[in-house]
Order: C-alpha cells, then sequence, then structure tokens
C-alpha cells in the first residue's frame, strides 16, 4: 500500500522543515518527502491536506488508562481511542492501575493488551514501589525486560527519600527516565483546590503551592547526586518555573511538562462547586498561569502533556470536597494548545511539535516524533483554522469529566495516521 499526503504544512522538529510538502508513504514507512512529489500512478490513498498542519504523531508521556482494575472508567481500548482521537499515536500509562503497575506480570498484560486493541503505540511507565504502598522498591531491571519505558510513582510521591534515592539509582543504571508527581502528602491536609479565595468562598480545604515545590526541590537534588533522567509531571506552580529553569543551567538531567488545565485555567476559573474542576495538582493562581505560559514561551518546559484522568461520573457527581482528582484531557490539549498557546503568540505550531512530539520521544529515547523521509509514518494532521465547541458527547473516552465542555476553541485534528494506517478519522 502506498499513501501520499499531500500539499500540507510540514512541521518536523528534527529537520526544521516548515513547509508545504507532499509526503509518500509506503509499507509504513516515508518513502518521500518533498515539496512536489511527481510519478503517483501507484499510489493507493490519496489524502489532501491543503491548508492543514502535518506533524510528527503526538506522544504523550502522561496518561491514565486504569486498566487493570478500574475498566469502569477507562480501558486500554477506550482511553488508547481517545489518544487517537486526539491526535496522539503514542501513550505512556502510569502505574496506579490495580494490582499497580510494579512487575514484569502486569507489564506484560498491558503490552499484550495493547497489541490487541490499542490503535497507537503503548509505552508503559512502571511503579517506583511495590504496591505504590512507598516501602519496598520494584525489580525495575525485570520491568523494563518486560517492557516499561520509564518509572514513577503517579498518583503520589515517594516519600522515604531513601527509597527514592535508591530507584533513581537503579533508573540511571538502566537508562531509563523518572517521572515524578511532585506531592508531600504530609502538607495535602485533605486540601481539593488550589489554597486561595476560591477554596474560602467554596468552603473547601486547600492545597498550597508548597505542597508540590518542596518534593520539585528535593526531586531535583536527588537526580543531581544519583545522575538519573529526572521528568517532572504536571508542573503547575512559578516556583517550579524557576526550579526547572535553574537546573537546566546547572547543567542537570531534568525535563518537565506542563498540561493544557494548567496553562489554561487559574482558580478563579471555577464558578461553582463542580468537581469537573477538580485535579491533582489543583489549577493555581493567575500569577501561577502566567509563570507557566513565560516557562512554555522560553523553553523552560520540554513536554506538553495531558494527565489524562477519566472517571465514572457518578464518582464526580459528590462535589469537589468528595470527588476524585482528574479530567480527561487527550481529546482536548491540540485544541487548547492551538488557542490559548499558538495563537496567542506564547509558542510556535514548531514549538508545539516539539513540545507534543520530538520532545517527548527523546526523553522516552525512542526513535519517533520525526517525519523525515525513512523515518516510520506516525502521523497527525491537524485543521489548525477549525473553529468548534467541544462536545463531550464525541470523546472516545469513556470519562466526560472536563471543565471544557461547550469551551469555543480552534483546532481538530482530522486524520491520525501510526504506521502508514490510519487509526482515526474526522
Amino acid at each position: 500500500m502506498k499513501m501520499l499526503i499531500k500539499g500540507g504544512r510540514v512541521i518536523n522538529p528534527a529537520d526544521n522543515t516548515d513547509e508545504v510538502r507532499d509526503l509518500i508513504i509506503e509499507n509504513g514507512i516515508i518513502l518521500k518527502s518533498s515539496k512536489s512529489v511527481k510519478d503517483l500512478t501507484d499510489v493507493d490513498n490519496i489524502i489532501d491536506a491543503e491548508g492543514m498542519l502535518v506533524m510528527p504523531g503526538l506522544i504523550d508521556l502522561h496518561v491514565h488508562l486504569r486498566e487493570p482494575g478500574f475498566e469502569h472508567k477507562e480501558t486500554i481500548e477506550t482511553g488508547t481511542k481517545a489518544a487517537a482521537r486526539g491526535g496522539f499515536t503514542g501513550v505512556c500509562p502510569m502505574p496506579n492501575t490495580n494490582p499497580a503497575t510494579d512487575c514484569k506480570e502486569v507489564v506484560e498484560y498491558i503490552v499484550n493488551k495493547a497489541a490487541e486493541v490499542s490503535p497507537v503505540n503503548v509505552y508503559p511507565v512502571g511503579a517506583v514501589t511495590i504496591g505504590q504502598a512507598g516501602r519496598e522498591n520494584t525489580n525495575i531491571e525485570e520491568m523494563k525486560e518486560a517492557g516499561i519505558f520509564a518509572i514513577s510513582e503517579d498518583g503520589k510521591s515517594v516519600m522515604n527519600s531513601g527509597i527514592y534515592r535508591k530507584a533513581m539509582k537503579e533508573a540511571a543504571r538502566l537508562n531509563i527516565p523518572v517521572f515524578a508527581h511532585c506531592e508531600d502528602i504530609n502538607l495535602v491536609e485533605g486540601g481539593a483546590i488550589n489554597a486561595g479565595k476560591k477554596a474560602q468562598e467554596l468552603g473547601v480545604k486547600g492545597i498550597t503551592n508548597a505542597v508540590e515545590d518542596i518534593i520539585t526541590a528535593r526531586d531535583i537534588m536527588l537526580s543531581r547526586e544519583t545522575g538519573a533522567r529526572l521528568h517532572l509531571c504536571h508542573c503547575s506552580t512559578k516556583d517550579s518555573v524557576e526550579m526547572v529553569r535553574k537546573a537546566k543551567a546547572e547543567g542537570l538531567k531534568v525535563t518537565a511538562e506542563v498540561c493544557p488545565h494548567h496553562f489554561t485555567l487559574c482558580e478563579e476559573d471555577i464558578v461553582s462547586d463542580d468537581a469537573n474542576y477538580k485535579m491533582n495538582p489543583p489549577v493555581r493562581s493567575r500569577e501561577d498561569l502566567e509563570a507557566l505560559r513565560r516557562g512554555l514561551k522560553e523553553g523552560v518546559f520540554d513536554v506538553i502533556a495531558t494527565d489524562h484522568a477519566p472517571h465514572h461520573a457518578d464518582e464526580k457527581a459528590r462535589g469537589i470536597a468528595k470527588a476524585p482528582f482528574g479530567i480527561v484531557g487527550s481529546e482536548t490539549a491540540v485544541a487548547l494548545t492551538i488557542t490559548e498557546l499558538v495563537d496567542k503568540g506564547v509558542i510556535t505550531f514548531m514549538e508545539m511539535a516539539e513540545k507534543m512530539s520530538y520532545n517527548p520521544a527523546r526523553i522516552l529515547g525512542i526513535d519517533k516524533g520525526d517525519i523525515s523521509e525513512g523515518k516510520v509514518a506516525d502521523i497527525v494532521i491537524i485543521d489548525h483554522e477549525a473553529e468548534y465547541a467541544i462536545d463531550v458527547n464525541e470523546f472516545a473516552s469513556k470519562g466526560r469529566n472536563t471543565p471544557f465542555n461547550g469551551r469555543k476553541v480552534k483546532g481538530r485534528v482530522v486524520k491520525t495516521i501510526v504506521a502508514g494506517d490510519i487509526v482515526y478519522s474526522a
């Protein structure tokens, strides 16, 4: 099978390409990338991409597929179909499943199930401690052999620094990154949203910036000591921006991500006791939001990830104080990034492709995020001028828990292609 993607604006950070080109794909590989492809008599499928963006398939370093154990929220099949609809050709499912992804057997289950049902590439993340209980280290080497690409205790931090340091040393030896959820659980004290005026207004306990900042500082120090490649998940505070900036200036192996909800919303946007605004870390102050945007603009942050965290509607109906943390994000990330960052001059389309594809691939150590000739044809086609209102009823995810339902946005994924196969078409 031979496919032609014709007349699209090709954005490829790997070689800094930003121009109208044609791509020819054969047997899952990009055979030709040219301003004008001729002699097309044997092409089986022509995709007209005129006026659209053609980018490397997006890679989400932070999703919750919920399987095994929480299939009422999401499954590997529904979560990866949501990812495909969102333009992602690869996702990293976090280990806070039931049982936790803490041994080779669970890793093998995820790998095998994904091979059966997932339209996109799945790069599992293994737990740092057994059962994510924070008491005993997992066998990271065994999990790596089974198919993990990183370790994380996402959903919580490993509060025992000695256990965490041991894991970071092992990750450094095995050359896999550590994805850090930075939260000092001893400081949360039942908090549900940011500690500020909105928490007082709604009568719920707040979460201070120190909850994140203290563990961010600790993890950077441990990265310096162990040589581990540290990736800071879902940064939300102004001090996180500065700590990442300083770590990079020092030459440490530190990267960091921001989620669309954190660069789009602040606590002022929470209008009622609506648990669709409850996520961890919470949306912060206006000052924090602006600092995150500056961090993205100035290249402090390497990655835009979703922290896609689906929940059942009944769970989110309990109100902010009692509902679980988390919102879905796979199917809104592209539109929010274009609407809130690109169209507002915070980042360019090239930087969008870097932060959502090229850089995630480099962090994982995989040969993706590049649509040069000879590379695997993982591609997303985006109509960046399309305007519409987000509608949760169109989601492929089981989750509908988002504060963005009905929000007017710009930018729609038209096609997602994995190894030359169209896995989503609008």
